[in-house]
Formats: structure tokens, C-alpha cells, sequence
């Protein structure tokens, strides 16, 4: 059963954040996601947070994230790289979406150039851009 009452309580506390975190594109970090609703993807944990890869910075306070999973999956919808040794991590390539900077916890790396660019040209051909 989703813990909706514990996710809005931390949500309370995500919203008052003054702290703006410096980030940039192809860096990773734990977000707090929350639990969202049907297929969308959850955090865990008592932070409610996953990994997530900043794929565009909008502006100081805004980037569009795609979610990391340590699930290996195949397909279109799904773009798998290495950013730490040895641990294969996979894009959720069709749960990107825009994230706002109250939400980044913590830093945990960065994709690799030729990986980020493959990445988004998945991303592309997936939205048929």
C-alpha cells in the first residue's frame, strides 16, 4: 500500500527548502519523487527519492530528469549505461519529466559524454522528434 500521508509530510518539508542546489546537465542524483500515482514511477525509501539524470537544465530552478533504474530492461522506452564501477544503471526513458531543484538531495555522479548523447537521441526517437 502506497504511504501517500508519509510522502505529503515530506513533500511539506521539500517545499520550504530555501536552498538552491548547483547542478548541470548529464549529472546524477537522488530526487525525492514521492508516490505517484498508477505506472509512474515511485521513490523509495523514507526520503521517497531515486536516482535521476538531469537530462536538460531549464533554469536555475527547474530541469527536465529522466528516472534511473537498477532494473535492466530492453527496448525503446529504455536506454542502460554505467556511471559507477561495475553497476549497470537503466534510463526510464518514457517517465522523463520536469523536476524541480527543491527536490535534489544529493549528487551520486555523471553519464559519461557519448553515453549522454546516445541517451538523448533515444529520447528523441521515442518522442519521434
Amino acid at each position: 500500500m502506497k504511504q501517500y500521508d508519509e510522502w505529503n509530510e515530506v513533500k511539506k518539508q521539500i517545499n520550504n527548502r530555501k536552498k538552491i542546489v548547483n547542478f548541470k546537465e548529464r549529472e546524477i542524483f537522488w530526487v525525492r519523487i514521492g508516490h505517484n500515482v498508477g505506472f509512474e514511477q515511485d521513490g523509495k525509501g523514507k526520503e521517497f527519492s531515486r536516482p535521476v539524470l538531469v537530462l536538460r537544465k531549464l533554469n536555475r530552478n527547474i530541469f527536465f530528469g529522466i528516472p534511473l533504474s537498477t532494473q535492466i530492461k530492453e527496448g525503446s522506452f529504455f536506454y542502460n549505461f554505467s556511471f559507477l564501477e561495475s553497476k549497470m544503471s537503466c534510463a526510464l526513458l518514457m517517465q522523463g519529466k520536469v523536476f524541480d531543484t527543491k527536490r535534489l538531495n544529493k549528487k551520486i555522479g555523471m553519464i559519461n559524454k557519448d553515453d549522454f548523447e546516445s541517451l538523448k537521441k533515444e529520447f528523441k526517437d521515442l518522442l519521434c522528434l
